[in-house]
């Protein structure tokens, strides 16, 4: 090995949906882009809204709904309010 360079040994480890969901509980929350079409599924007490619309939804670590928006940077600062740390997912 050649000086200035570190090797190491990773074992990458199987981690369960269980464990992997709470991990950042209480402290992050994520921002997802969604249609319309998609809120019934996700938001049922939300009123009826027009097909074909952008949404952003700010879901809790583990996957719970928590707002629905019309802008990611809405859904940013309500994180935010809520003391978590947004991340964005695709």
């Amino acid at each position: 090995m050649s000086e200035g360079h570190v090797a190491f040994e990773y074992e990458a480890k199987a981690v369960s949906p269980e464990t992997l969901a709470t991990l950042g509980e209480g402290h992050i929350a994520y921002v997802k882009q969604i249609r319309s079409e998609d809120v019934p599924g996700l938001f049922p007490e939300a009123p009826k809204i027009a097909p074909g619309l952008k949404l952003f939804a700010l879901h809790a670590a583990d996957g719970t709904p928590i707002m629905l928006t019309d802008s990611r940077e809405a859904a940013v600062a309500n994180a935010w309010s809520n003391e978590l740390q947004a991340v964005s997912v695709h």
